[in-house]
């Protein structure tokens, strides 16, 4: 059974930094496709930032240049840089892997991490 599992969520003042990690677990297959995603109570799930290749990244156009995505030294394993964070930018993340396999493509999501901003 594939998890994805979250950590280093928190509360924060704006213009604060996060560092969120993103671990994969039970495959021996490689998930080159992983990323991070976030909502919000009430709200539709929105990209954060997401790797579409082995080296390719899309932002949100929210973040770009503030938050930074990349692969830990370990295998299925992300990191996201979040700096000068936003109250707006409260939100439950949310680590997303993507696996196209031979008999089929598997998402993946962890349960999630929270990140409030705030005053």
């Amino acid at each position: 059974q594939v998890q994805l599992v979250e950590s280093g969520g928190g509360s924060v003042q704006p213009g604060d930094s996060l560092t969120l990690s993103c671990a994969g677990s039970g495959t021996d297959l490689n998930i080159f496709l992983m990323g991070w995603y976030r909502q919000k109570p009430g709200k539709q799930r929105e990209l954060v930032a997401m790797f579409t290749g082995f080296d390719t990244i899309v932002y949100a156009d929210s973040v770009k240049g503030r938050f930074t995505l990349s692969r830990g030294n370990a295998k299925n394993t992300v990191t996201l840089q979040m700096n000068n964070l936003k109250p707006e930018e409260t939100a439950d993340y949310l680590c997303h892997g993507d696996q196209n396999l031979s008999d089929g493509r598997q998402l993946y999501w962890g349960q999630g991490t929270q990140v409030t901003v705030s005053s």
